[in-house]
């Protein structure tokens, strides 16, 4: 039987590091893999992910099944800086559970939606590529309108025109900041528009946020997420740890549910742990636990909001450059990368001049153009500026 399986086409990241590995140029630069680096060009452990481990090390007393809801003080300890800490009406009607990662997190949103009799998600594109993939995989049909406009700047007329012509069994699905692979987000005013919008119809938001703190803050960044749960009477979202903690390789997320009360609550976490036992039934839990530890200790909370706010202006930093420097590069216009947050900017470059940085030039980045703004340092960025001038 399994001879019948046909080969799946190369996934082009995957392709784009193996290519990048073989390169022995010495000054050669990684565009490509999404993952936050230091000036240095290190991916660290955090600081007080360590302290957190160390603390896990002299105490915890067993590895023992979680079950499928996961750490829930970990879970709740997330809940203030997501959701906020004054609206308890609003915190009644939510509740959440551990996932393996963001990913998990969004697969487990979308399984629940299909669920409740969603049938068609409206999702902006170019978006994170599992999006689509975890959308086929489900089951549901995908809508897509245009994300971006031209300017680098956030279409949000095409996602009201989606949410306004939507019917019954449709929801749409969200980048709560820093988008990938755009970095383009909205504004406040257009968080309100969609919020409205969301209000006045029977859309059902999903919620990815993946990148808190990256892009102006831990409150700027969900701030308009926070607009539209005022505004809507359920939601179901989507959170990931792996880029805000550095904890990537130990798949730490977290799935909320928004009820329109609070006695509908247990039913829907039924159906969450369900769908959760049959896909990957327990979550991990180191990650979480470290997670948890750093969140209810003042100094490590403390430590944790340093090193966050270094890694934002950091990379704020690189996007400053790259925009000021866009004279140097005539016919590519840099300047809407410094009002662009995150890890993740799409360069407006055609197929042939991304082939010639990578052939001429060791640099490496995705073929829609899109870069890792933090894959540059001081050490690699002029170099990227002077290529750019180049190829442009």
């Amino acid at each position: 039987m399994l001879d019948r399986l046909n080969a799946q086409a190369p996934d082009a990241l995957l392709a784009l590091i193996k290519m990048h590995a073989a390169d022995e140029r010495a000054d050669k630069i990684d565009l490509g893999v999404g993952v936050y680096r230091t000036d240095s060009g290190d991916t660290p452990v955090f600081r007080a992910v360590k302290a957190a481990e160390r603390v896990l090390v002299d105490r915890q007393d067993s590895k023992s099944y979680l079950g499928p809801e996961g750490d829930g003080e970990f879970v709740r300890a997330l809940m203030p800086y997501i959701f906020g800490r004054d609206d308890t009406t609003l915190l009644s009607r939510i509740e959440g559970m551990q996932t393996p990662g963001g990913t998990g997190a969004v697969r487990l949103a979308v399984s629940l939606a299909k669920q409740a009799g969603v049938r068609r998600i409206h999702l902006g594109v170019p978006s994170w590529p599992n999006h689509a993939q975890i959308l086929k995989d489900v089951g549901v049909e995908i809508a897509e309108f245009d994300h971006a406009n031209a300017d680098g700047t956030a279409n949000v007329e095409a996602a009201l025109d989606a949410i306004r012509n939507a019917g019954e069994g449709e929801a749409i699905l969200l980048h709560g900041c820093c988008h990938n692979p755009t970095g383009i987000d909205y504004s406040a005013e257009q968080w309100s528009a969609l919020a409205d919008a969301l209000s006045a119809g029977t859309v059902l938001p999903i919620l990815d946020i993946a990148y808190q703190g990256l892009g102006h803050g831990m409150e700027e960044d969900v701030a308009g997420v926070r607009t539209v749960l005022a505004a809507v009477p359920e939601a179901l979202i989507a959170y990931s740890c792996d880029k805000n903690f550095g904890l990537y390789r130990d798949r730490v997320g977290a799935f909320y549910m928004m009820a329109k009360d609070a006695s509908q609550l247990a039913a829907i976490g039924s159906n969450a742990n369900s769908l959760a036992r049959a896909n990957w039934s327990m979550p991990p839990d180191h990650g979480g636990a470290a997670v948890r530890i750093i969140l209810t200790d003042d100094a490590m909370t403390s430590l944790w909001h340093e090193e966050l706010d270094d890694m934002r202006e950091r990379m704020r930093g690189v996007r400053r450059k790259l925009a000021a420097a866009g004279n140097r590069a005539p016919g590519l216009n840099l300047e809407a990368l410094e009002n662009q947050n995150g890890l993740f900017a799409i360069l407006p470059l055609s197929k042939e001049q991304i082939v010639k940085l990578r052939e001429d030039h060791g640099i490496y980045m995705a073929g829609s153009g899109r870069i890792n703004v933090a894959g540059l340092h001081s050490g690699n960025i002029e170099k990227f500026i002077e290529a750019l001038a180049e190829v442009a």
